[in-house]
């Protein structure tokens, strides 16, 4: 396959440039899509001309828009951790009542007559643990 070490060097090479313009390919389609900024005939004009002009595509992409990326990327970064913060705290209010309004609530129930004494210490017991 390989004639001369020459010819391994250019395969590899032509290698690692068919990875760096994936790579590069996925980064830029990424941030097309994430840009607001952005209606939808430009993000669709943008990714023509990356598809039809591959590396021609990517630099111009670079230098015309390559400055907003990374704020672009910190903005969703910040987006999705504020997001998760609210969900643990919903989760964590919603299920996470204190052991006192739980035994409160046992003996409210307690005093109605819903549940016997021994329940009521079983309650008790389970929001103290």
């Amino acid at each position: 396959m390989f004639n001369d070490n020459g010819s391994f060097l250019l395969a590899l090479l032509e290698f690692f440039l068919f990875i760096a313009w994936f790579m590069c390919l996925f980064w830029v389609f990424g941030d097309i899509f994430r840009s607001s900024d952005l209606g939808g005939v430009a993000k669709t004009l943008w990714v023509l001309f990356v598809i039809i002009v591959p590396w021609l595509g990517i630099l111009v992409y670079l230098i015309a828009r390559g400055g907003g990326m990374q704020k672009r990327q910190l903005e969703q970064a910040q987006a999705m951790q504020t997001a998760q913060a609210d969900y643990i705290k919903s989760v964590a209010s919603s299920s996470g009542t204190s052991a006192a309004e739980q035994i409160a609530s046992a003996k409210s129930l307690l005093d109605s007559g819903a549940i016997t004494q021994a329940e009521f210490d079983a309650l008790k017991a389970k929001a103290l643990a």
